[in-house]
């Protein structure tokens, strides 16, 4: 039997598991589906068609699975799917999808969302990221694998965030960001690689060392971006262990819609 505190409002319909913790005057809606072990805080609101998975800490006063702020939205039967071991701070809002995209907000496991925090509409925020108080993602932001964005970040719409990267604090994010770069300042810039990120993780000398050549190719060899994609390529197979980090890049780029951050 979920434990269930007997101020919660759950709806009969909503589907929790036995372990599921749910705090005080929460308020949980009939489409809403949690998975074992995980926790739900007080005041809390859980709402729309959401899928939460294993584990999650979500704490008190967060707005989970509210329609979008898009207002071309008309109560689609969208969705907000979230992983396993997530830790959800207070005042978060993570909304559902839209039908611009698949209809999917996304949110995987593992990641640190901070107080404050907005995921809009039709996000897909990947794993074991961290994101600080008040980050701001705007509708379709695709965010990778470990990527860190610092508090007070904004990020324009349709964004993509690469996998390892770094934002600094109060980023204004306007064009996508590589993977593995750290960037900051207003205008924003890349400063260098994410080398601290990248140590944490095991990342050895080789697979650093190429990344840093991809790095010096887009932004200190004054290549044109074709010219670095070029070079890029050509750094296949210089270290085996490096070649994923190249695939990585080359299919970034290729996927920049917007531009990338210079």
């Amino acid at each position: 039997m979920a434990k269930i505190h007997a101020t919660a409002i759950i709806d009969p319909a909503a589907e929790l598991d036995a372990t599921v913790t749910v705090g005080p005057y929460a308020v949980i809606g009939p489409d809403v589906r949690i998975g074992a072990g995980t926790s739900v805080g007080p005041h809390t609101v859980i709402e729309g068609r959401t899928t939460i998975g294993c584990d999650n800490r979500i704490f008190q006063f967060a707005s989970i699975g509210a329609i979008s702020q898009d207002m071309s939205y008309g109560g689609e039967p969208t969705q907000l799917v979230i992983g396993d071991r997530n830790t959800i701070r207070e005042f978060c809002t993570l909304n559902l999808g839209t039908m611009k995209e698949e209809g999917v907000t996304r949110i995987g496991s593992d990641n640190w969302i901070m107080a404050y925090v907005h995921v809009a509409h039709d996000c897909r925020v990947g794993n074991h990221i961290v994101m600080a108080n008040n980050a701001t993602l705007a509708g379709h932001v695709h965010v990778g694998d470990w990527a860190v964005i610092g508090g007070l970040t904004g990020v324009h719409q349709f964004v993509h965030i690469g996998a390892h990267a770094m934002i600094g604090f109060q980023g204004h994010v306007a064009q996508d960001v590589p993977p593995y770069m750290t960037v900051d300042g207003n205008p924003l810039a890349v400063r260098a690689v994410n080398l601290t990120g990248l140590k944490r993780r095991g990342f050895s000398n080789e697979r650093m060392g190429v990344i840093r050549q991809m790095h010096k190719l887009i932004y200190r060899d004054s290549l044109t971006l074709d010219q670095a994609v070029a070079a890029i390529g050509a750094l296949k197979g210089s270290q085996p262990d490096a070649d994923a980090d190249v695939a990585a890049m080359l299919d970034f780029l290729a996927g920049a819609k917007r531009g990338i951050v210079r």
